[in-house]
């Protein structure tokens, strides 16, 4: 038998009873019980999974979902939420509602924009948002206190987040193949649109060798005495914190 697929026709996708969802649980290597629905082939998270709210981990990654939907606030108990290599085009306002995530990874998406209320994952560590369409982040990612690890490459940042600016704990940023322009000093107006290499990390200055540590307080130094005349002191302050997070080193994310 020959299977046409007729034109503009979406994938049904393959529906997911409870008894297929429990037969998905996995135990970690470190004791967390994790469902695994990854590779199912399903385009909406099945409801009766809600069953099984009580999991540790909730692995949705690489299928056809476009949606996210309301009900993962019952998912309260995860840490790991990982829906990557989706069709997701937003967020839904309840992810404020994990609590207890320390991952989230929502890499190769569609993701235009992000609900402010992903400021409330206080506990996140790790936030992968690479791979979608994002050209800025909420304010609220700025509240993120224990966050380490962002990443934001493949997206169409043309400047590093403000809220960047306000994470104490932040290590390591991935901003790779992003449409980045230089910072605006007095040496380059705003008409002249300068491009930053496309491989470009973000940094701490405890990551940053010796020689490179230099250069960057120096050019830090003439920053200061640039701003001092033509800016006002809140904008000065946030471009010499700019300019020391995007001094270029080679570090891995």
């Amino acid at each position: 038998m020959v299977s046409i697929l007729v034109k503009g026709r979406k994938p049904k996708g393959k529906p997911i009873t409870l008894k297929m969802a429990q037969n998905c649980v996995e135990l970690t290597m470190d004791g967390k019980r994790c469902l695994n629905l990854s590779f199912k082939e399903i385009t909406a998270v099945p409801k009766t999974i809600q069953k099984l709210s009580e999991m540790d981990q909730l692995d949705l990654s690489r299928n056809l979902i476009r949606k996210m939907p309301d009900f993962i606030e019952c998912f309260a108990s995860i840490t790991v939420l990982d829906l990557h290599s989706n069709y997701l085009e937003e967020v839904p306002v309840t992810i404020g509602r994990l609590q207890n995530l320390v991952l989230l990874n929502l890499c190769n998406n569609r993701l235009t924009s992000l609900p402010d209320e992903m400021g409330l994952l206080q506990n996140l560590l790790t936030l992968n948002l690479g791979l979608n369409q994002l050209d800025s982040l909420p304010a609220s990612i700025g509240n993120l206190k224990e966050l380490r690890h962002l990443g934001l490459s493949d997206n169409r940042f043309t400047q590093p987040p403000r809220c960047l600016s306000r994470l104490k704990k932040l290590q390591r940023v991935n901003l790779d193949r992003n449409p980045l322009t230089l910072v605006q000093t007095h040496e380059h107006p705003p008409q002249e649109i300068i491009p930053v290499a496309s491989k470009h990390y973000m940094v701490t200055e405890n990551q940053l060798c010796g020689d490179c540590l230099r250069r960057c307080q120096n050019e830090k130094s003439k920053l200061m005495e640039t701003e001092d005349q033509h800016r006002t002191e809140t904008e000065s302050s946030w471009d010499i914190k700019r300019i020391n997070l995007l001094y270029s080193c080679t570090v891995y994310f």
